[in-house]
């Protein structure tokens, strides 16, 4: 079996699973899917099948947030990230790389 993608899975660490989900609800306007294991709780983005790239809120006590020291991880805005930029101040957060574009290319 081939994978399409770089990447398949990631975790955006939180300390409040529940306003993190309300945030990334409001601002991508979809429906996050509760996930929970004992000590971990996680709300998983919506995946169209389980061969694409998939990821979730992550809160327990090894998922620590940082703003210097956590991921980066480039979200999809298409088809304009323009409307998920300006749902991000009134769900409570500041955008601080605005409209990134990110092409891969052969050279």
């Amino acid at each position: 079996m081939v994978f399409k993608n770089a990447i398949s899975w990631f975790e955006i660490p939180t300390i409040d699973i529940n306003r993190a989900q309300k945030f990334y609800e409001a601002i991508f306007d979809m429906a996050m899917v509760p996930m929970e294991m004992p000590g971990l709780q996680m709300r998983m983005f919506p995946m169209e099948d389980m061969m694409g790239i998939g990821g979730t809120l992550a809160q327990s006590d090894m998922h620590k947030p940082s703003a210097t020291d956590g991921p980066m991880i480039y979200l999809n805005g298409n088809p304009d990230v323009q409307i998920v930029l300006d749902r991000v101040e009134a769900a409570g957060g500041q955008a601080i790389a605005i409209g990134t574009s990110i092409k891969a290319g052969r050279t």
